[in-house]
Order: C-alpha cells, then structure tokens, then sequence
C-alpha cells in the first residue's frame, strides 16, 4: 500500500516540508559552554548584588561611599550583560520551539529576568534607606536604575529570538535554493549543512533514477509510514528508489519528494542504490 497524497492543494499554501530542524551535536556543544558562561557571569552579578546588600544593611552608605556603590552597580551590570549576550548566542546554536510558549518565553527572555533579580532588590533598599546618605541615594539610585534599565531592555530582552520554526522554514528555503541552483540567501550557518544535506539526497536519487523516459532523473522516493498515523516517525528512517524493494515489501508506505521524505523523519537514502535500480527498473549508471 502507498500513500502518494499530494503535499498541498492550494497553489499559494505555505507548507513546510522540511523536517524539523534539530541543533547538531556541535551546536549544542556550543550552546552548552555559552549557557555555563552566562551562569557564571550571572552569578558574579547576583553575588555582588548580595554583597551590595549586606553593606546597606550595615549603614556603610550612611554617610558617604558614593564611589563604592555606584562601582558596585557597574559591576553587577557590566556581569549581567555579558551574561545575556552569552545567552542569547547560545540560543542561536539550539533556540527553542514555540510549540512550547512558556520555555520559549523563559529561555528566551532569561536574561531580562536576570538582570531585574540582580538589580530590583539592591534598588529598592536604596530607595526605601532612610538613613542613607542623601546624595548617595539619589547619585546611585539613579545611576542604578539606568543602569538596569539598559542591562534588561537593551541587553537582556531578546526581541527577535531565534526558533526551531524559524530554522526549520529557512533550511526549507535554502535545500530549495540549491537544489534549484538559486543565490543562497536563506543559508545562514545554524541551517545550511542540514539544507544542504537535503539538496545533495535529492540530487543523487534524481542520478539513481534517470532513464530514457526521465532523462533528468526523479524527485520521487519511499519509506515506511510512521506508525498508527502520526505525522512523523519516532525514528530516522530510510527511503528508497520505489515501492517495489524487497525493503518495503509488505510495509505501508509512503511516498513524496525527498523533502517530503524528510518530514516524516525519512533523511537517508537507501545505501543499496545499485540493487534497487535493478529492483525498480532503473539501470544502473554504467
């Protein structure tokens, strides 16, 4: 049995039919070691807030310290941007999935919930200081809260995050720019090896399957359907020149473009190319 339903009806529909993109072991690598930077960073910030703290708790600004505690407020937020730069490149090698609104929203804006933990405290104990020095308050209160403000909303917030989505509807395009030979604008690093790897299954399966009636080859392929109807397999499975391989025999299967193959987690051509051309009619390249 095979299902050859086509991808879309509506001309102008816009289906992604690339699989899901998914970071490679080197991006999350990566990923990893920027997210340990950025809780280190972060915990410097944290840990001089809790310092800072402690000193207005000890009456050290009463009458004077202006310099220490307005240093001490630089460094909070020297630590807490270099943290949420850190975070936010790690979110490009491995972003989250908008399928999940509330990790999204969290990884995403974690450095702006960061920087408010590491500020809000210290300046609200400034501010409601009766005792403190009065230009301290005011000299380092304000410097404080433009320094937080700058630290969350310019630094910390991620008004454009990056998305798997978004990787994912981008290695679509770019498998489709160069399968077709176009400029490769939508290759960015994060996708292009993946696209690639789309566009290079294509071109070997359309050379596995030239004939004199399809002297260009095909962009046709088969693989076992994911199990009880899911829209993706579980696993990574494998396709194939045509239903009629001793492989798929007795399978349900599926068939599609290469990138429709890939949808349903298909990403490997078969390696026995020779036995099925012979299999499915093709002869195979001499």
């Amino acid at each position: 049995m095979s299902d050859k339903k086509p991808a879309a009806d509506a001309p102008n529909e816009e289906i992604d039919v690339t699989n899901a993109w998914q970071a490679s072991q080197d991006q999350k690598g990566k990923a990893k070691k920027l997210r340990l930077m950025a809780g280190g960073s972060w915990f410097v910030a944290i840990a001089t807030e809790i310092a800072a703290i402690v000193l207005v708790l000890k009456n050290k600004f009463d009458s004077g310290g202006l310099a220490l505690l307005i240093g001490l407020l630089v460094v909070i937020a020297v630590f807490a941007i270099a943290g949420s730069i850190m975070w936010k490149k790690a979110n490009r090698h491995d972003p989250a999935s908008k399928s999940e609104p509330v990790k999204f929203f969290i990884q995403n804006q974690l450095g702006a919930i960061i920087t408010l933990i590491a500020f809000l405290p210290l300046l609200a104990m400034i501010f409601l200081d009766k005792d403190m020095d009065p230009k301290t308050k005011k000299v380092a209160g304000s410097v404080g809260a433009v320094l937080a403000l700058v630290a969350t909303f310019v630094f910390g917030a991620d008004y454009n995050p990056a998305s798997q989505e978004q990787y994912t509807q981008d290695m679509n395009e770019c498998a489709a720019q160069i399968k077709a030979k176009q400029p490769t604008t939508a290759c960015s690093p994060a996708v292009a090896e993946q696209a690639q790897a789309i566009a290079d299954d294509s071109e070997a399966v359309a050379e596995a399957t030239k004939s004199a009636a399809n002297p260009d080859g095909l962009d046709v392929v088969y693989w076992i359907a994911p199990k009880n109807g899911a829209e993706k397999s579980s696993s990574k499975l494998v396709f194939h020149l045509c239903e009629d391989v001793s492989t798929l025999r007795g399978k349900t299967v599926n068939s599609g473009s290469v990138t429709e193959a890939y949808s349903q987690n298909a990403v490997r051509l078969t390696k026995q190319i020779a036995m099925e051309q012979r299999q499915c009619g093709f002869a195979p390249a001499e």
